[in-house]
């Protein structure tokens, strides 16, 4: 990686730190607990398609663990490896297929973010019951990935090329 892509890296970390300060300063009041637009991952997802798998990997890691040693706890940064490693993981086999646009891509993140958390929740609170929350999370998840996604090709067309 070139120094302006690692430059370029370190500001990306910083602003999904900032994006993730900012979501747990201002809740999203739905009636479903921990539910978010997940503004955090608009910044991974410009650092997948612009900087590459590793490096929007690092910086997806990177931003859990400062997130949660900051502002959480143990359980929070559980849920939330679970939440971004499961969801990182699917939005990277979706982009190699070629078959979903960055919309589509953002929108299977979002939904398997909130997949991953409720498997971790299933175990730590021993009950199956939570998955009754899924059809609610799956429509919050494709909402927030649809805006997600959208602003995230607006960025990604705009920098392309400028930065790297």
């Amino acid at each position: 990686m070139k120094t302006k892509g690692i430059a370029f890296l370190g500001l990306l970390i910083a602003l999904a730190f900032v994006l993730s300060y900012i979501e747990f300063l201002l809740p999203l009041n739905i009636g479903i607990p921990g539910a978010k637009v997940g503004l955090a991952n608009l910044v991974v997802m410009v650092a997948l398609y612009t900087l590459g798998t590793k490096e929007a990997f690092a910086l997806s890691f990177v931003r859990v663990l400062l997130v949660s040693l900051t502002f959480g706890n143990f359980a929070m940064l559980l849920y939330s490896l679970a939440g971004a490693g499961l969801s990182f993981l699917v939005m990277v086999i979706a982009k190699r297929t070629k078959l979903l646009s960055i919309t589509g891509v953002s929108v299977l993140g979002g939904v398997f973010h909130n997949i991953g958390q409720i498997i971790v929740a299933i175990f730590a609170l021993e009950t199956v019951k939570l998955v009754y929350y899924m059809p609610f999370l799956t429509v919050i998840g494709t909402i927030s990935g649809i805006i997600i996604g959208i602003v995230a090709g607006m960025i990604t067309e705009r920098i392309k090329g400028y930065f790297l």
